[in-house]
């Protein structure tokens, strides 16, 4: 009782620090928001007002109130599902339970709430302010929407104004959808609204600017994803925010639980602040077991996606996102375990809302700015542009520790990567030093799972490099990932890594790049990428292999030629990954370091050309490194 009395007690004061001179009303009884006998002094909030739900109230939101100062929750807030409602809030603080429909009765009609603080630097209780904040309290959410994603069933040509999809089951006239870019460019995503739709065919209000390719070809599926990005449950921030970058957040404390379902976030995160993300799990721990985010919208973002932080258990599945700025599906600190990010899609990530990036990577000569590679790497560090260093070469999927679930994910037209496995040797920000920490070594853990992933449109596809320091800067090389029986006995056995499924294509420089030993890479598909494969060695001569490529197929050119744009491209009758170097050689796979194997793989259609070369199996250019000759 005590602890609950000192809860109630900084709730309040946090909240009157915010709200002098604003009107409070606490629900005092259990009933409607409508009905004056709820409230103290008998009568309904106004606008402007603080409201507060006491402990051990339930009140219903029958009607859409006017917009308030604050809300507090330590009762029970639920939202009559008999209408269409809006909530309009500067922020939301629950110690209780907020609650839009369940799992059992998913909300049916519409509810929006907009959050409306737009005064940068306030606090309420270490959460910020502009958001949806848990301390010890309980989310849940539950939409009517299920069928977040599809592929195209045929090709959509430019100027197009109808597609057919796979399944569109549950989208309607009037929802918004997302067509992924199926070419290099990640700019080639096109927001439409649809018009109509009949069985899986769907009219869209405008023709597409682009070519949208729809087939499997050469045995690679290069069907161009289709998001929807409309919910019947919607939390955003106001449209300031669309100017000032500073959007809404939902953060759950130690304690609190979050069950999300069919929910839209629009205007989310607050560009360059850390913890205010759209979605944020916050040092939840082992209580995230059951814990979910399913058939979401995340769009037009600011800082992120999905922010896992020191909590484990959780299961991210079949989102959508679109839109966004930094690292978007996040691990935050390498501590996190056990976590199951399922079937999601990850459409057009950026490192800066409206600035290029100014990536640490391995571009290839003559794309590269002529700067000093000092100070390309001083701005994109410490530039101040992005919220960390790694941001400006951001990933759709930036994973800090391997014993989590990756499994038939899609990153579609990240900037710079689409899947990075980016791991510090002990977990970093809130652990670093501490006892935990030192204890647990990522690098050294195996790979739970990663099977069945799609990287096509981004820069690299696939990243097993480049693995965080303590001060989140990165080298172009690292000590790799490398899993032993005991991480923490270096004496212990080490264990190979599989990897499984990767599907790969259209990346503007490679699909994959590892470094590291004992890789097994099976069943992958590597497609129009300027380099399929490379991989570096870790501790060279000491393992009996480096990587391994088994049962694959890499295939130099398919029939989806994207949409040719420069003089070169339209005279090559196809769009390049390079444009800028026209006669870039694209190679299937490279042969760089120790022993490589590639076993059992179809090499197909890599064609010389009077504009370029091409090579099914090569080497590394641009580097003085030798080659193995035990490589097979």
């Amino acid at each position: 009782m005590r602890s609950n009395n000192r809860t109630l007690i900084l709730a309040a004061l946090a909240a009157l620090s915010l709200t002098s001179g604003v009107t409070a009303q606490e629900a005092v009884n259990s009933g409607n928001w409508s009905d004056a006998s709820t409230w103290s002094g008998g009568a309904v909030p106004q606008a402007g007002g603080n409201v507060t739900i006491a402990n051990g109230q339930t009140v219903l939101l029958d009607v859409s109130p006017p917009a308030l100062n604050g809300l507090t929750v330590f009762g029970k807030l639920a939202f009559a599902d008999e209408a269409d409602l809006a909530l309009t809030t500067e922020w939301i603080m629950v110690h209780g339970e907020l609650e839009i429909g369940t799992e059992v009765q998913p909300f049916t009609h519409n509810a929006t709430i907009t959050l409306t603080d737009n005064v940068k630097g306030e606090e309420l209780m270490g959460m910020g302010d502009r958001g949806i904040m848990l301390s010890g309290g309980t989310l849940n959410l539950h939409g009517n929407r299920s069928n977040a994603w599809t592929k195209l069933a045929a090709t959509a040509e430019a100027g197009s104004r109808t597609i057919e999809v796979l399944d569109a089951s549950q989208w309607q006239a009037g929802d918004e959808i997302v067509l992924a870019s199926t070419d290099y460019n990640p700019r080639q995503a096109e927001r439409r609204t649809i018009a109509a739709v009949s069985g899986n065919s769907i009219t869209l209000s405008e023709p597409l600017e682009y070519m949208h390719f729809g087939q499997i070809t050469f045995g690679v599926d290069e069907r161009g994803e289709v998001g929807l990005l409309t919910r019947n449950i919607k939390i955003q921030a106001s449209e300031d925010a669309a100017e000032s970058w500073f959007g809404g957040h939902i953060m759950a404390m130690v304690t609190s639980k979050m069950y999300i379902d069919g929910v839209e976030l629009k205007r989310m995160g607050q560009h360059l602040e850390l913890a205010r993300y759209p979605i944020h799990w916050h040092l939840v721990g082992a209580a995230g077991a059951g814990q979910y985010i399913r058939n979401a919208s995340i769009h037009d973002t600011f800082n992120r996606c999905v922010t896992v932080h020191g909590t484990n258990d959780l299961r991210i599945e079949n989102n959508v996102t679109y839109n966004t700025v930094g690292h978007c599906f996040f691990m935050e600190d390498g501590i996190e375990t056990g976590n199951e990010f399922i079937n999601n899609l990850a459409i057009q990530i950026k490192c800066h809302p409206t600035m290029e990036c100014v990536p640490t990577n391995l571009a290839a000569n003559g794309e590269i700015e002529t700067r000093n590679p000092g100070e390309l790497r001083q701005i994109s560090f410490y530039g101040g542009h992005t919220l960390l260093p790694s941001d400006n070469t951001v990933a759709a999927y930036w994973i800090t520790n391997p014993d989590n679930s990756y499994i038939d994910n899609v990153a579609a037209g990240s900037d710079q990567i689409g899947f990075w496995f980016s791991i510090p040797q002990h977990p970093n920000g809130a652990f670093l030093g501490s006892e935990v920490s030192l204890n647990t070594w990522p690098r050294r853990m195996p790979v739970r799972a990663f099977r069945g992933n799609v990287a096509h449109s981004n820069f690299d596809g696939f990243m097993i490099d480049r693995h965080i320091n303590e001060d989140n800067t990165f080298g172009l090389a690292s000590i790799p990932l490398l899993p032993l029986a005991d991480p923490t006995d270096l004496e212990s056995e080490v264990m190979e890594t599989h990897f499984e499924d990767l599907t790969a294509w259209k990346n503007r420089n490679g699909g994959l790049w590892g470094r590291g030993d004992l890789y097994v890479y099976s069943n992958f598909k590597l497609a129009d990428n300027a380099i399929g494969m490379t991989q570096a060695a870790g501790d060279i001569g000491s393992l009996p292999f480096s990587s391994r490529l088994i049962d694959s197929l890499v295939v130099g050119e398919t029939d989806n030629i994207g949409n040719p744009v420069t003089p070169e491209e339209i005279a090559y009758g196809r769009s390049l990954p390079k444009p800028s170097i026209p006669d870039f050689p694209i190679r299937g796979y490279e042969y760089y370091d120790y022993r490589d194997d590639v076993v059992n793989t179809t090499f197909v259609n890599f064609q010389d050309n009077e504009l370029r070369k091409t090579g099914a199996l090569s080497f590394l250019l641009f580097t003085s490194a030798g080659l193995s000759t035990g490589s097979t």
